[in-house]
């Protein structure tokens, strides 16, 4: 029995989630790698810096990667980039776990960052996830990427604290994390062609036939002559022929105004991440909670519950984000995101004058715990949905490598100068996540509309109609499922649907009988 077009979907998303599960282990384990006291012997040095780049080193290949991703995507498909991404991940994570000097794992770290930028954080995995993604579902589909990078990171945590427990002075209780981390990479290594192409691709090169093929297999069950596959193709091959005439050259990102707009906006919503505090928190997470009170062993203990925690937010966001949209959590995310470190600030400056109590640490950790579930639930997922959203299919590998390359360059930076930060000014760190999680609620709020249920063909002439100053536009919200029940119906048009698609209407779709109601066709959507 043939699985349910979204259950088909939502599995090819989890398969290649798995490359989300690379980048989140590796962001989970380090913090618990760098307290095992035989990787500092190894490494032979306990200065900031150099504790800094062994860090950040992933992320400046991760950095590196990320072109290369996008130039395999375009001219071999996503699924031969995915293959050769697993590759140089694997070469990295021979070298870390090898490694007899901090030069080593220093290029073990960067050849696993390359395969990262490639693959577990770069935009083609997330590319496919669109490309794949019912109209209703975008969103949802594409935050199981983050989700499955919480549970890398959970799954990293808890092994690496486990052997701290068991054998913490011995080289496995830092060498066999690090080893672990290269499983994930196996299967899409080997198995990434099992993955359907993206439909968009497959028109991009002319395969028109595979792409309805695809489009069948993936949105009815083989039914070509479904009318939402007939209607997704239509729009589809319209947009893929009027890209055609438009340049696809790196320059066509910054000579189109409308293009640079939304990589102005992509870039900015990457940076902004970064500027919450996630990952300083995250790859110092031991001396983080050892700064107010706690020992390292527990400091661990409960980064690996955070990581639980995160989880939680995580599914939240799956669940919610395409009835809500993305607008509303990215505001109010950063704005409880900047309360939380505010409060954490407070309560971090009371440890350095040595007024701390215990229930002032213990009231540290909740504050950050509520802001990791805020960051997990409606920053962190919507970073990497809303930017690949934006782009049209000729330009958007390109284009969403820039703006992962600006998340990657952010998040470098976050973690060369933690270190530092921390054994220089301290509390006062914490007082630059608390005025930028603000800061980016502002910006969101004055730049960003909202794109939930609208197609990836409408995304050119909706940022075009919506004036810069988002408060001052006069576009309207529609339902998640509004554009699958007008592409049903044949409307290849945008069109305004005055009676917001229901349950009923998508249970529709596929049986061809929805009923006309009041519907004006054809009408441009403001």
């Amino acid at each position: 029995m043939a699985l349910p077009p979204k259950v088909y979907t939502f599995l090819c998303a989890c398969f290649a989630a798995m490359g989300a599960m690379l980048y989140g282990y590796d962001l989970g384990v380090i913090s618990y790698v760098l307290e095992a006291p035989d990787f500092n012997k190894t490494m032979g040095t306990d200065d900031p810096d150099y504790i800094g780049f062994i860090v950040s080193s992933m992320l400046l290949g991760a950095f590196v990667g990320s072109i290369p991703a996008s130039l395999i995507a375009d001219y071999f498909s996503r699924r031969v980039a995915i293959t050769a991404a697993g590759g140089v991940f694997i070469v990295g994570g021979v070298l870390q776990t090898a490694c007899q000097n901090k030069e080593t794992m220093m290029a073990g770290r960067f050849f696993a960052g390359i395969g990262i930028g490639m693959l577990g954080n770069s935009e083609i995995i997330k590319l496919i996830f669109r490309c794949l993604a019912h109209p209703s579902a975008r969103g949802m589909l594409t935050a199981t990427f983050q989700f499955f990078l919480g549970i890398g990171a959970i799954v990293a945590g808890w092994i690496a604290y486990g052997l701290a427990q068991t054998h913490k002075e011995a080289p496995i209780a830092w060498r066999l994390p690090l080893a672990l981390q290269m499983a994930p990479a196996l299967p899409l290594l080997l198995l990434s062609f099992t993955l359907p192409e993206s439909p968009r691709w497959l028109m991009i090169k002319g395969r028109e036939a595979d792409a309805l093929r695809a489009l069948a297999r993936l949105h009815a069950q083989g039914n070509e002559n479904d009318p939402l596959v007939q209607g997704e193709f239509a729009v589809m091959k319209e947009k893929v022929e009027e890209e055609a005439l438009q340049s696809q050259s790196w320059s066509a990102l910054f000579v189109d105004k409308t293009n640079a707009r939304k990589v102005l906006y992509g870039i900015i919503l990457q940076f902004s991440v970064q500027m919450t505090g996630v990952s300083a928190i995250q790859y110092y997470a031991a001396s983080v909670y050892k700064s107010v009170g706690f020992s390292s062993n527990t400091a661990l203990l409960i980064n690996s519950i955070n990581n639980i925690n995160a989880l939680f937010g995580e599914l939240l966001c799956i669940l919610f984000v395409d009835k809500i949209g993305r607008r509303f959590p990215l505001i109010w995310g950063n704005v409880l995101a900047g309360s939380c470190f505010a409060v954490a600030t407070a309560l971090a400056k009371q440890f350095y004058v040595g007024t701390g109590s215990r229930g002032m640490g213990i009231g540290f950790v909740a504050v950050l715990y509520v802001y990791n579930l805020a960051f997990s639930a409606c920053i962190g997922p919507l970073s990497w949905i809303y930017p690949v959203e934006m782009f049209n299919t000729a330009v958007r590998a390109k284009a969403t490598s820039l703006t992962t390359m600006a998340a990657w360059i952010a998040n470098f930076m976050i973690g060369q100068v933690s270190p530092k930060a921390f054994d220089d000014i301290h509390w006062k760190y914490y007082l630059v996540f608390t005025i930028c999680g603000f800061t980016n609620a502002l910006t969101f709020w004055a730049l960003f509309p909202e794109t939930k249920g609208r197609t990836l063909e409408e995304m050119d002439s909706y940022f075009r109609e919506t004036h810069w100053f988002v408060p001052l536009s006069k576009q309207r919200n529609i339902s998640s499922r509004e554009r699958e029940v007008q592409l049903a119906q044949g409307q290849t048009d945008v069109v305004v649907h005055h009676p917001t698609a229901s349950e009923d209407a998508e249970k529709a779709l596929h049986q061809g009988g929805y009923q006309h109601e009041e519907v004006s066709r054809f009408t441009p959507l403001r």
